[in-house]
């Protein structure tokens, strides 16, 4: 059983996008980093690019197959001894209108965003309560307003922020359960280089925000560093809204 830093951490999904800042985020704050993300490609990637700066690992996962998910947590304990953060960032959406949306299709979105996070923290659980813990749930503002042809994803987001709750309630003190939902993030340069694009994003887009701007990883990773921090002790069961203030402006056409 090796010992590398002090903290380590999984974050689901955390090749790409939000999830690949939060890693590199915590990688700079000397915590070990363990991605688990169903692409392989993605995976290594990121791996390598972390690597730069900390102590990493990927291990290919699954998050809506038990198996998959506990071969992750045991591979985990077995590298680093033990288990101090779950970040449970992964997600899949399918936008069809309800109407023609298979239930395949709505139980993958389900497994993946809603399950997936059940699952992590099921397995993880008893090794993040020996060393009291914390666990952020990465939801959305899709759990509280929505657009066309998004009732899957606004459905597994909403359970996601409810099962925040719940589980700090039964899994305190011990260990601390908190949920950050983002609004607009543009991730366009955070994916993996075979998928990255250049959007350019109008001064509108930007506007329509309070806070003036579209949304970067980076302002999630500096949340979730937050809520994981142990100076922030008495924070748990809460959802924190990190979207330009777009959810508190009323909009009249």
């Amino acid at each position: 059983m090796a010992t590398h830093n002090n903290q380590t951490a999984i974050i689901t999904g955390g090749a790409q996008g939000i999830g690949k800042a939060i890693a590199q985020r915590f990688a700079r704050n000397r915590i070990n980093v363990v991605i688990a993300d169903v692409d392989a490609e993605a995976g290594k990637e990121t791996e390598k690019a972390v690597k730069a700066l900390g102590e990493v690992r990927f291990i290919q996962t699954d998050v809506a197959d038990p198996v998959s998910v506990k071969n992750c947590v045991e591979k985990t304990i077995k590298k680093y001894g033990a288990i101090d953060i779950l970040v449970n960032n992964a997600a899949t959406s399918v936008n069809k209108s309800i109407l023609q949306i298979t239930e395949e299709e709505w139980n993958r979105v389900i497994a993946v965003n809603l399950t997936g996070a059940f699952l992590f923290i099921k397995y993880a659980a008893p090794f993040l309560k020996k060393t009291k813990g914390a666990i952020v749930n990465i939801a959305s503002t899709r759990a509280v307003m929505s657009e066309r042809d998004t009732e899957a994803y606004s459905a597994s987001k909403g359970g996601l922020v409810s099962l925040t709750h719940a589980c700090a309630a039964s899994l305190g003190p011990e260990i601390r359960v908190n949920c950050v939902s983002p609004g607009w993030i543009d991730v366009t340069q955070w994916k993996k280089i075979s998928r990255r694009e250049t959007v350019k994003l109008k001064d509108a887009d930007h506007l329509q925000h309070p806070a003036g701007r579209v949304g970067i990883p980076n302002d999630v990773a500096s949340a979730v560093a937050f809520l994981v921090s142990s100076e922030n002790s008495f924070i748990t069961g809460t959802n924190l809204v990190i979207d330009g203030g777009m959810t508190k402006k009323m909009v009249y056409v």
